[in-house]
């Protein structure tokens, strides 16, 4: 994968925060000496000369948004953990498990790039008052787990981690923690839950995870993407950050992008915030494989609603992904190509979400392999009249306030986006009488 990694960018400091690096090092950075030779553990030592509050004013004022997929404005969150001598105990914890299907770009970073995650986590921990911190990562990521412990080791080994860091009065410890794997777990109290040794099933909220969150301590949880942001906000400042977008967004920042399915050249490529799909597909990823067209697209993930070709031209950022009806998720595009039956490639997202599910709700437990019946008689020519409407319904019926936590409505996203815009192909699965 490190190939396809930036392929044909002219990769630079002050234009690429994420990557900059990997480009510069002609690859993956592993060692301490050579991370360090590249400003690393310069933005931590910038914290550690700075009051807690006013590192969180600093990111809040970049506007970096959460890069797992909702979107949530980072610093808005952080500023809702309690602060002060008398705050207790906190935690921080890298929401690393990436079970979104199509997406690997936090692979990449903790793969090529893992003593930058864990500075990020370390200004992010000093920033919120945090002693202990854990990588909440993908247990099949087995390559980003040995290099994220070696990273952790080396930077203990070097005082930058453990007690009072770098002679200061900040202390944090930081461990790796390999999940079983659940898609579940991309929600953070699920996460949590699963962190304590509990079935991983989402929590009641409120209490939010800044109040109550693991072992019913204040904590912060965040993506990998959004968290290696953070120091080089640190070290350039929040107006450098808004104008990595270029003005092709309200948003602020470069986003990792990327595309799979049958384009020429599937990839990941760090680019401004709010470069167009279109850009994305055709010039990046170099367009369709030969006698190809494209028919359908995700742009981030198996619980975001599929946008035709005429969506090409759209800004790939948080708002105007939601104007469109679908959201931007994790940015990483799947195309369908016209050789692809929709319905099957429906039913192979209904067998994921239904096989996901954490079964704590009735609706999605129940709800989601009825659901996937039914697309699997329709795809296979044997549908009854009335499933359509009834498909129709489930969506409506499992939709957002319907169930526990938003995997079931994630589940309806691609249905309902599916049956608005290839109705034909959802009425020839109807078996003639």
């Amino acid at each position: 994968m490190s190939s396809l990694i930036n392929a044909g960018l002219d990769v630079r400091r002050e234009t690429h925060p994420l990557t900059w690096r990997y480009n510069a090092h002609g690859g993956a950075v592993l060692d301490l000496a050579g991370y360090e030779a590249l400003d690393g553990f310069k933005a931590l030592r910038q914290a550690l000369d700075m009051a807690p509050p006013d590192i969180q004013a600093t990111v809040k004022n970049a506007n970096l948004r959460g890069r797992g997929g909702a979107g949530f404005p980072t610093g808005v969150k952080w500023s809702l953990i309690p602060m002060g001598a008398d705050a207790g105990r906190k935690y921080l914890i890298c929401n690393a498990d990436e079970m979104e299907p199509g997406t690997f770009k936090d692979r990449m970073l903790m793969e090529e790039l893992p003593f930058q995650l864990v500075e990020a986590m370390l200004v992010t921990a000093y920033a919120i008052g945090a002693q202990v911190g854990y990588i909440f990562l993908r247990g099949e990521y087995l390559l980003a787990a040995e290099r994220l412990r070696s990273a952790i080791a080396a930077t203990r080994a070097a005082g930058y981690l453990g007690a009072r860091i770098l002679g200061s009065d900040f202390s944090f410890e930081l461990h790796v923690h390999e999940g079983a794997g659940r898609y579940i777990c991309g929600e953070e109290t699920a996460l949590i839950n699963c962190l304590e040794g509990r079935r991983a099933n989402p929590r009641t909220k409120p209490p939010f995870p800044q109040q109550a969150g693991a072992w019913g301590r204040p904590t912060i949880v965040n993506n990998v993407e959004t968290l290696c942001n953070v120091p080089a906000i640190l070290l350039h400042g929040a107006e450098w950050f808004r104008s990595l977008s270029q003005g092709r967004s309200s948003d602020a920042g470069s986003k990792l992008y990327g595309v799979s399915g049958r384009a020429r050249r599937t990839g990941l490529w760090e680019l401004p915030i709010g470069t167009t799909a279109r850009e994305l597909l055709e010039v990046h990823a170099g367009g369709m494989q030969e006698g190809l067209q494209l028919q359908a697209w995700l742009p981030g993930g198996a619980s975001t609603d599929f946008l035709m070709p005429e969506h090409l031209d759209l800004a790939m950022d948080y708002d105007t992904i939601a104007k469109a009806g679908s959201r931007m998720g994790t940015g990483l595009i799947m195309v369908i190509d016209d050789q692809q039956d929709m319905l099957k490639v429906v039913s192979n997202l209904m067998m994921f979400m239904a096989r996901e599910s954490c079964g704590w709700c009735t609706p999605c437990r129940d709800g989601l392999p009825w659901v996937r019946k039914v697309v699997d008689a329709l795809a296979a020519g044997q549908g009854q009249a009335g499933d359509i409407e009834w498909l129709r319904g489930m969506t409506r019926n499992l939709g957002p306030g319907k169930t526990f936590c938003a995997h079931a409505p994630g589940a309806m996203e691609p249905l309902q986006s599916a049956i608005k815009y290839f109705p034909a192909r959802f009425e020839q699965g109807i078996q003639s009488v």
